[in-house]
């Protein structure tokens, strides 16, 4: 096939891709699979093993006079609260606060955070503005998506949602390495108790990485003073103040992995690279098993254009969670493709596929197809592009891929022909 007809745009995929760590983080959900057959083929379970809500939604509280099923009613936008507590499946407390998650019709939407203790308290529809990572997406983000409680350019919620439009929406936490249990949430009313009961978060096998650090529980007590100092510094964009305070928390006690990672963070901010990726290191040296400063490493080396680079450290991240980052199979099979080791890219692109259930990023069938292409599987590569420019129609370079398309199927249609020929001769 002619260059012409062949990907090179994936070199700015990777570019224009740009991810944080806490983006990777907040794109886990519902694209893990289930580690428990020791490989990544078997699909996770979307319903809990054993549901863990001792309220019934559809219950009312005492004294409460059941509400009436009015159309108009249940189309009214309501705040709607939900509380409850998170244990991880030994009895303890997350080690850290996790995201609370709504999910509606595949789409995933952080509503807030647990504290330190677990519990939460969330309004539905309310919470959209914390969370202003472009990783999360906005409303359009897959075609026909709703996502309750959020407006149409993406931003702040309008306040809550509607009872109709929970009907397809259920709410779990979101904790890579980890699985929630899930609240189904069609049928809950206004006045409902918000007491949901107690989620659980169960550790999936064959997932060595955290995104947090056991190191930081033998933390001295002004380490840690210094390094919530810092953290709240970085919070309010003060990052010089953020960095000399998480300095003296590293320099109190050097295994401070997360104060490490919080300084690269601050550096990061201040466009001091060198420093920041030296951060990053050293976080990982205090502990290896911490993937938010691989994750880090991982960006630095996809804002270089690096592809060794970024082919070892994305690497490195699978190897520590292969369940919970598909961007992260995505940036491993562009390294490898520009690499021109297909195999391995046509691999982590399948796994990236495998993981993106919501197609949240179809650029994958992009890759996937320049990939299939090259290899001579002319048919997979049509079937991969035909795929991206449905979940993509509007795409910048939705012209480009219909001339390689129509240029794949002409070649198809010939490779065919000849093949009819031969077996004709025999």
């Amino acid at each position: 096939m002619g260059d012409s007809c062949r990907f090179h745009a994936v070199l700015a995929i990777a570019v224009t891709m740009g991810v944080t760590a806490a983006g990777f983080a907040q794109q886990s959900g519902g694209g893990q699979t289930n580690p428990g057959g020791g490989g990544t083929s078997s699909p996770a379970p979307t319903t809990p093993t054993r549901p863990t809500t001792p309220t019934n939604p559809t219950t009312p509280m005492p004294g409460q006079r059941p509400q009436q099923q009015d159309p108009s009613f249940m189309d009214m936008v309501r705040p709607i609260s939900l509380s409850g507590r998170i244990l991880m499946d030994d009895g303890a407390p997350p080690p850290e606060p996790v995201v609370m998650m709504l999910v509606c019709n595949g789409q995933p939407r952080p509503q807030g955070y647990s504290d330190l203790k677990g519990r939460f308290h969330v309004t539905l529809g309310q919470s959209q503005a914390m969370f202003a990572d472009a990783s999360i997406g906005n409303i359009n983000d897959a075609p026909g998506a709703t996502i309750p409680g959020a407006n149409k350019t993406g931003g702040a919620g309008r306040g809550g949602v509607t009872e109709r439009e929970l009907m397809g929406c259920e709410f779990r936490a979101d904790l890579p390495g980890y699985r929630s249990d899930t609240v189904q949430l069609a049928g809950r009313r206004l006045m409902d108790n918000p007491e949901i009961g107690t989620i659980v978060l169960h550790r999936l096998t064959n997932v060595e990485g955290f995104t947090y650090s056991l190191t930081s529980a033998n933390a001295p007590k002004d380490a840690k003073k210094a390094y919530d100092k810092g953290v709240d510094l970085n919070k309010k964009k003060k990052y010089p103040e953020a960095e000399e305070q998480l300095r003296k928390a590293v320099e109190i006690y050097p295994k401070y992995s997360v104060a490490w990672y919080e300084l690269g963070q601050s550096l990061d901010r201040q466009k001091k690279g060198d420093e920041a990726q030296k951060a990053y290191e050293g976080s990982i040296a205090a502990d290896a098993k911490f993937v938010n400063p691989h994750l880090s490493l991982l960006q630095h080396a996809v804002s270089k254009r690096d592809w060794p680079l970024i082919a070892q450290r994305s690497e490195s991240v699978l190897k520590l969670n292969p369940f919970n980052y598909p961007q992260v199979w995505f940036f491993n099979s562009v390294a490898n493709y520009n690499l021109k080791k297909l195999d391995v890219a046509e691999k982590s692109a399948r796994e990236a596929l495998k993981l993106d259930v919501d197609h949240r990023n179809p650029r994958i069938m992009n890759l996937l197809g320049a990939i299939l292409s090259d290899k001579g599987d002319y048919p997979g590569a049509i079937e991969q592009m035909k795929g991206y420019l449905s979940f993509a129609p509007d795409a910048p370079d939705a012209a480009q891929v219909k001339v390689a398309l129509a240029e794949l199927e002409r070649l198809s249609g010939t490779k065919a022909t000849a093949q009819t020929g031969q077996d004709q001769q025999k």
